[in-house]
């Protein structure tokens, strides 16, 4: 058995580029030589020792949003094809469960995930279980695709699902509160599901201008204007037919509710610090205008699928948002860019 080079974690701040053994598919499995994998906030928490899979003395590697190629195909295999390029979802549910006959294994009680529960994509190689090429979780995609871009379909899978869950159509206002990286990417979306008019909030100036320049018709600075006043001077205070919260923050899910219109759609996209989850919240709001308040988390591997389409069908053009590349040795570098607020999405390329 060979070596590999992954980064792995070892503990809070402890992230050491170290050889690994290679591991060597069984039946049913397959391994992945990883192209490109993107970095995103559960892994800076992860690092930061926030994660509740991450129990005291875990050592696993990191890394979930991924692309790359078939190594190795385990005996019995036959649904995929040596060198053939792969996206890989990670999500992986029992199977059994009420959740998972649903097609919703993101709400699987007793699920796996690549780079949470077992080894992930922050490695030259990835093994891929025989019950994740069984449940279809490696998704082909084009040879000539950007695989950096693509492996940002599990992010834009998430953006998928909690846009399913609130039916962004034609003719919609939407508001997104947050434009880093989700926020962008649900702006990219509610204009191709047909928004009217999409009005996007953040303190940061630089985001602001990324989501002019993909589309946003309306930006604001909540911290120099009123996004209220915003909201309704822009929909002649009707309100927003559609309010996403793509930001950890209790101040802007209180202020959904002030800025949906009657028969508004809400979601939650963002969860809130589990050391502090609470949020007052006018319920006379939710009453008296009939909203319909909303929370998703994670992606379905449906959801993936549904994302992977988008991008291979150049609907969705996720390049924009890859902010910086680094090789793998340099992993605590690649780390220490994606907490800078200005910068979008950090990928690593082994």
């Amino acid at each position: 058995m060979t070596g590999m080079l992954a980064a792995v974690y070892h503990g809070p701040e402890d992230l050491r580029v170290e050889e690994k053994m290679k591991p060597q598919p069984g039946p049913g499995e397959l391994l992945i030589k990883v192209d490109s994998a993107s970095l995103c906030a559960t892994d800076l928490r992860i690092l930061r020792g926030g994660h509740h899979k991450y129990h005291t003395g875990t050592i696993r590697v990191p890394g979930h949003e991924v692309v790359g190629t078939v190594a190795v195909l385990g005996a019995g295999v036959e649904a995929y094809r040596l060198a053939q390029r792969v996206f890989v979802a990670p999500n992986i549910g029992c199977g059994r469960c009420k959740q998972c006959l649903r097609g919703r294994n993101n709400l699987c009680a007793n699920y796996d995930a690549f780079g949470i529960t077992i080894d992930g994509a922050f490695a030259e190689y990835m093994l891929v279980p025989a019950r994740a090429v069984e449940q279809r979780n490696v998704i082909p995609i084009r040879e000539d695709a950007d695989p950096a871009a693509v492996a940002l379909a599990e992010p834009l899978a998430c953006v998928w699902h909690g846009q399913e869950a609130v039916n962004v159509g034609e003719g919609d206002v939407v508001v997104i509160q947050g434009a880093g990286p989700i926020g962008l990417m649900h702006c990219l979306l509610a204009r191709r599901h047909g928004a009217r008019k999409i009005i996007v909030s953040d303190k940061s100036q630089e985001r602001l201008l990324k989501a002019e320049e993909l589309g946003a018709d309306v930006t604001v600075n909540f911290a120099k204007r009123s996004l209220d006043a915003t909201v309704a001077t822009e929909t002649k205070n009707q309100g927003a037919d559609v309010v996403i919260v793509a930001v950890a923050s209790h101040e802007a899910q209180q202020q959904a509710l002030n800025v949906a219109a009657i028969g508004g759609r809400i979601n939650l996209f963002a969860g809130l610090p589990k050391q502090e989850p609470t949020v007052e919240l006018d319920s006379n709001l939710i009453h008296y205008r009939e909203l319909i308040v909303t929370g998703t988390t994670a992606c379905s591997t449906a959801d993936c699928r549904a994302a992977v389409q988008l991008i291979a069908s150049g609907e969705i053009d996720l390049a924009p948002l890859v902010s910086r590349r680094f090789p793998l040795r340099e992993a605590n570098a690649a780390f220490s860019a994606a907490a800078e607020v200005d910068l979008f999405k950090v990928v690593l390329q082994p």
